[in-house]
């Protein structure tokens, strides 16, 4: 956080002198980082307050630890709640996207499209939740969390008018896009409000909750989406989605207020200066971007994904990993109804039920946060500081139960085993997915705490690209290869990236010591 000491400066507001002519001026952060306009957090210890003066700037920062205005400083109530809505939203964004392969066999038969024409539908969708938080994301940081999250579900929801009405295929895809792209805010934005409102030794539980939303989404949707296929036209799908939509845009709008700390200090800023009529108070994110117009502000907010991606080693080959575990995860939605419609003779309004394994298995890894709790708090003890690479362990975990649960499946799919035993095999594939979306998810919104919403960004951008391409194959892959074989050249998969997070846990911290991005606070 900010420098917390009141020095008796503005009002209540603790003040600091920085340069406010020049290109290169620094103001330390709300987060705790001092950054540079070209990024870098160098000259971290530096003394800000004994720059050379040539126009002195009052620079307003919050008011002692206990500021009730901070966002940090809410109650745990309000946390919660917050966090709740911010993730069930996630979890409704994600749920549409896989709630549509239960209408695909009703859209084939009113347009008579091919299966492979109607999946598009799933791919763009994926494309556009990858896409729109490049921008969602770095724009948050800029304009604050709850402009944001209302202008996404707005649009959202009006994107999805089309889905349900839509009179033809190219209608339904080209809408399923852009709903997509709109309200994806709600993927990586809602990792940036939970590490606005709680402190790092906090983070564990509110970010495991936002782990599980996400991926809980698609496991739902073929519960909820077989059930109203079977008994009401496969528009209602959608119109299930909207009503869905249109609670959590009420929701969101009244319960989840701005926690963006930059931007709450800029209204503070902009406040006192109305009250006060002294033009010479700024807050640090308008020192930071003094020397820039609008546009170029921007454009500095928006490539900082872009960036984090191609000069952050770690963080690209966490979301090539991810990918990868998430494409396997929509590719099973493709795969479960085949082997058990055909090897097992489920119904269709029982499919949906073959997901519950993977349902159990991440409210078990959920449940299980207070033991990597206390191994967190035992890793900084035992190295005298908290590191964001004590939050791997359970990534670690996750990597090896995920081709374990993935070959015991495999292994399982004949029709000569009982139903039951595959689906077991799924509980230890959904325990390992979210142990390794959590490790990767909270170590990256520690490691890159000022830019955590950018970090998911890029994540979700590369998650949900590659894993778009998954569901295109699937049933030609298991159709050819059988579904033994498939499902352990899956297996084989997720071992070759066994190593990543053994890798980032050790080496890490040598990492992040050489990145231009990092918080080394």
């Amino acid at each position: 956080m900010a420098n917390d000491n009141d020095n008796g400066g503005i009002s209540d507001l603790e003040t600091r002198q920085v340069q406010a002519s020049g290109g290169d001026v620094e103001a330390k952060d709300v987060c705790g980082v001092s950054e540079s306009s070209d990024n870098k957090n160098t000259s971290q210890a530096s003394d800000l307050d004994s720059a050379v003066l040539e126009k002195p700037y009052e620079i307003v920062t919050w008011n002692g630890p206990d500021d009730k205005d901070n966002p940090m400083n809410m109650s745990n109530l309000r946390k919660w709640i917050i966090t709740a809505i911010v993730c069930i939203s996630a979890l409704n964004l994600t749920c549409s996207s896989i709630i549509y392969s239960s209408a695909y066999e009703g859209i084939m038969a009113e347009f008579h499209e091919s299966e492979t024409a109607v999946l598009t539908g799933i791919t763009v969708y994926l494309i556009g939740i990858g896409t729109g938080p490049m921008l969602y994301s770095p724009l948050s940081e800029f304009y604050g969390r709850q402009k944001i999250y209302i202008f996404s579900y707005i649009f959202f929801l009006i994107f999805q008018f089309p889905v349900a009405f839509g009179k033809n295929l190219p209608a339904i895809v080209i809408n399923r896009f852009l709903s997509g792209f709109a309200g994806s805010a709600s993927m990586t934005v809602s990792g940036g409000t939970i590490a606005d409102i709680f402190r790092k030794e906090e983070l564990g539980l509110p970010m495991m909750a936002y782990t599980a939303s996400p991926f809980l989404g698609p496991i739902l949707a073929p519960i909820i989406g077989d059930f109203i296929v079977a008994y009401c036209d496969w528009r209602w799908v959608f119109y299930v989605v909207m009503m869905w939509t249109g609670v959590m845009l009420v929701l969101v709008t009244l319960f989840v207020p701005e926690t963006f700390a930059p931007v709450l200090l800029t209204r503070k800023a902009r406040r006192i200066r109305q009250e006060t009529g002294n033009e010479m108070i700024r807050s640090p994110a308008e020192e930071q971007n003094a020397n820039r117009t609008l546009g170029q502000a921007l454009i500095f907010s928006i490539k900082r994904p872009f960036e984090l991606i191609i000069y952050e080693p770690m963080v690209l080959t966490m979301c090539i990993y991810s990918a990868v575990i998430l494409g396997i995860l929509y590719l099973s939605f493709e795969a479960f109804p085949l082997v058990y419609k055909f090897n097992h003779g489920f119904e269709t309004q029982y499919l949906g039920l073959t997901f519950i394994g993977l349902m159990i298995g991440q409210i078990l890894a959920t449940i299980s946060e207070p033991w990597w709790k206390k191994l967190y708090t035992q890793l900084s003890q035992k190295h005298g500081a908290a590191q964001p690479e004590f939050r791997l362990p359970q990534a670690v975990l996750g990597s090896i139960l995920c081709p374990i649960g993935l070959f015991w499946f495999a292994f399982t799919t004949m029709k000569s085993v009982h139903w039951i035993v595959p689906i077991i095999a799924t509980i230890v594939l959904g325990a390992g997915m979210l142990f390794v979306f959590s490790g990767i998810f909270t170590y990256k919104v520690e490691a890159y705490r000022p830019y955590s919403a950018s970090a998911l960004a890029a994540n979700t951008f590369i998650r949900c690209v590659i894993g778009s391409v998954f569901p295109l194959f699937g049933v030609q892959m298991y159709n050819r290869l059988g579904y033994m074989w498939a499902s352990a050249l899956l297996a084989f998969l997720t071992m070759i990236c066994v190593p990543c997070p053994f890798l980032f846990y050790k080496y890490g911290n040598k990492l992040r010591e050489k990145s231009r991005f990092a918080w080394t606070g």
